[in-house]
């Protein structure tokens, strides 16, 4: 406890030394104060009120975001646009101080639903259907480095921003080094319903196969819903603890609005860019894992050879690298398939990389990439009109995307996939299969099974 009461006295101190850096005063704009951490960081605190944060343990990368210095939501087909201007005049306007040269920048939360415009009787959850969200508080942490980031609109008072940073200093600093939670004992969960149930699920995957056989569909993703109730109130700390260690070449998501908590953990980023530089992943095609050594090198020879995985996995890989050939001065060809292998599943996955035009964003890449064949289906618009009208479920933000945004609009987005939207003790589980010719109801339920155990086995740890 003395350690974290001296951390929290030494930043104190720092952030009176240097809030002075800081240009405030009438008038629009934003500012980040960046302060070095002591040590880094490979977990953070749950602080009740918005938050979001973003752990990818293999790549040893933390970014977590309390409270909202500004938010800027949209709507509708024009969602992205709408708030790439927004960030634009945001960016415009956003200082930067990093009095400790720690390298981090300020960061915000760039997130959307799967559809631009949910069905007119769709459940409204408190997550809005597209959002940019600075955090009033975040931590960043990266390579044993970390830091604490404070960002405000520059009208705040100079006077009254010293105190409320520190407020925050105070209930965030001596949390950070907090012992690891004991672990539980798996609980038992509760199975609901299932949307749609076996006989449904039959009837869409042959519907979908006519679309298909009529050539009015190469392929299309269809979703499952799956209800659990828990004995005790899901903790979200542990839930994103236990992903971490089952999945940790996956990027584990959660996100708090309200009441509503969406957790992720997902294998397939949307995009990476950094500069001028793109890479975004094509991932279809699955198959399960085996315990047995022998019997998991078949069934990964089997997925690498199947005709009907090798369709779907290229008509993605080529949606991605048309997508992006109309924003990049170079691109090149997919490099793979490769295998992808995680706890539960293994997939195909190529990687596609490109040299970037000038002015591209993440705002302009997102409209783009999303949604990809390997979440809605190709052609793209047929696909998404088709299941709007034929998916008996809303998505929500399962298949939307989100991830971190930098000040000059460059960052990461990540597919939301394995997700769970969670309430006190309840959770709805989602997950899909894509639908190309040759797909079997049965397998591709069973495909949809071994998605779903990812979140409801780390569920039984929370």
């Amino acid at each position: 406890m003395l350690q974290q009461l001296q951390a929290l006295e030494q930043l104190k101190a720092r952030l009176r030394e240097t809030i002075s850096s800081l240009a405030l005063g009438p008038g629009p704009g934003y500012a980040s104060l960046i302060l070095e951490l002591p040590h880094g960081l490979t977990a953070a605190p749950d602080i009740a009120g918005p938050r979001f944060q973003f752990l990818h343990a293999h790549r040893g990368d933390l970014r977590v975001g309390y409270g909202i210095a500004g938010e800027w939501r949209a709507e509708g087909p024009q969602r992205l646009e709408i708030l790439r201007g927004q960030a634009r005049a945001v960016a415009a306007q956003w200082q930067q101080s990093d009095p400790d040269e720690t390298g981090f920048t300020g960061f915000g939360l760039l997130g959307f639903a799967a559809s631009p415009s949910p069905k007119p009787d769709s459940r409204a959850g408190d997550l809005p259907n597209a959002v940019f969200w600075l955090p009033e508080l975040a931590l960043a942490a990266h390579g044993g480095q970390a830091a604490l980031i404070l960002t405000t609109a520059v009208k705040a008072d100079r006077q009254w921003l010293l105190g409320h940073w520190e407020a925050w200093l105070e209930r965030v600093v001596p949390l950070l080094d907090a012992p690891a939670l004991d672990p539980l004992t798996p609980a038992h969960l509760d199975p609901g319903d299932s949307e749609p149930g076996p006989e449904d699920w039959r009837e869409l995957v042959f519907s979908a196969l006519d679309e298909i056989d009529e050539d009015r569909l190469e392929k299309v993703v269809l979703c499952r819903r799956l209800r659990l109730q828990g004995h005790r109130r899901f903790d979200l700390t542990r839930l994103s603890a236990a992903l971490s260690y089952l999945f940790p070449s996956c990027q584990v998501v959660s996100i708090r609005r309200d009441q509503d908590n969406f957790v992720a953990a997902t294998p397939e980023r949307l995009f990476t860019q950094h500069r001028d530089r793109i890479e975004a992943d094509a991932i279809a095609g699955t198959a399960c894992r085996a315990e047995d050594s022998e019997l998991d090198a078949q069934i990964t020879a089997g997925l690498q050879s199947c005709e009907k995985n090798l369709r779907e996995h290229r008509v993605v890989a080529e949606a991605v690298s048309a997508a992006l050939s109309h924003c990049c001065r170079h691109l090149d060809p997919p490099d793979g398939p490769r295998i992808l292998q995680l706890n539960n599943a293994q997939h195909l996955w190529s990687l596609v990389r490109g040299e970037l035009k000038p002015g591209v964003d993440v705002f302009e890449l997102a409209e783009r990439l999303h949604p990809t064949p390997a979440t809605n289906g190709q052609p793209r618009r047929e696909a998404r009109a088709w299941l709007r009208e034929n998916e008996p479920i809303e998505r929500g933000w399962y298949t939307g995307a989100a991830g971190i945004v930098a000040p000059d609009l460059t960052g990461e987005l990540w597919v939301l996939l394995r997700c769970a939207r969670i309430q006190d003790r309840m959770a709805e589980l989602y997950a899909g299969a894509g639908i190309v010719a040759g797909s079997d109801p049965a397998s591709e339920w069973e495909e949809t099974e071994h998605k779903l155990a990812a979140m409801s086995t780390a569920l039984q740890f929370a």
